[in-house]
């Protein structure tokens, strides 16, 4: 089932003007949990990570710091965004359409992976719209993780095809409230995703025109997290950089 993004991403409500990054509040906790928590992930510091899946040379893993002024901003029209202390968590509320951050801080740069956590709070859309730079920070795309009512994963866009239309495109069951491992890894001429231990993406872009889908996603690069009318919840973010 095709959800609203792909009838709706481009437009936004009009008049609604630019939230300031001061809503980016601190808040002792965040609500909408009813299962236990699972274990908390390491703290948000630089440190060596063995890889045991690539054996590709990689330096340590930076963690992007966590909710500060000037490093993670709202996007336009951003709403109920939230910063919790104690599990080092940010949330995105449900927004008009689309909701997010951008991240102003320093960018990685290709080769490079990205890792994070990301979990639905509710709604029935995509919970993780990552945007990151797929060659350079003006050439960009977005993985969606649960676009399209709930289930799609892909890539937005190649060769001017989103998600649902290009051969990145997969169908998986995702639960509210369960967190998700995702770890994106971007080549000179390759992209690759991975949920969990299962890969979801790996595609050859030599020669592919790879760019975001016009609209308010737009507003999330070079790098950023968006949902689109979804409740959800992100920790533990690190990049680190591969070898060539």
């Amino acid at each position: 089932m095709k959800c609203k993004m792909d009838q709706g991403q481009g437009t936004g409500r009009p008049g609604l003007a630019a939230v300031a990054g001061a809503m980016l509040i601190l808040c002792g906790g965040l609500s909408g949990c009813e299962k236990k928590e699972p274990p908390k992930p390491p703290p948000l510091v630089a440190e060596t990570v063995s890889v045991t899946d690539d054996a590709s040379p990689a330096l340590s893993w930076v963690a992007m710091e966590t909710l500060k002024p000037g490093k993670w901003e709202a996007i336009e029209g951003a709403a109920e965004l939230g910063w919790d202390d104690g599990s080092e968590t940010l949330r995105i509320g449900v927004g008009y359409y689309l909701n997010g951050v951008r991240w102003a801080g320093p960018l990685p740069t290709v080769p490079y992976e990205v890792e994070l956590e990301a979990r639905r709070v509710s709604g029935s859309d995509f919970f993780c719209g990552l945007t990151f730079p797929a060659r350079s920070e003006n050439e960009c795309v977005s993985l969606i993780v649960g676009g399209w009512g709930g289930s799609l994963v892909g890539i937005s866009s190649i060769d001017g095809l989103d998600a649902a239309e290009n051969s990145t495109a997969s169908q998986h069951e995702f639960e509210d409230k369960q967190w998700y491992r995702i770890r994106v890894k971007v080549g000179k001429d390759q992209l690759q995703a991975w949920i969990d231990d299962g890969q979801v993406v790996n595609v050859e872009t030599a020669g592919l025109k790879l760019s975001l889908r016009e609209g308010p996603i737009e507003a999330c690069a070079p790098f950023g997290f968006a949902t689109w009318e979804t409740s959800a919840e992100i920790r533990g973010v690190r990049w680190r950089k591969l070898g060539d």
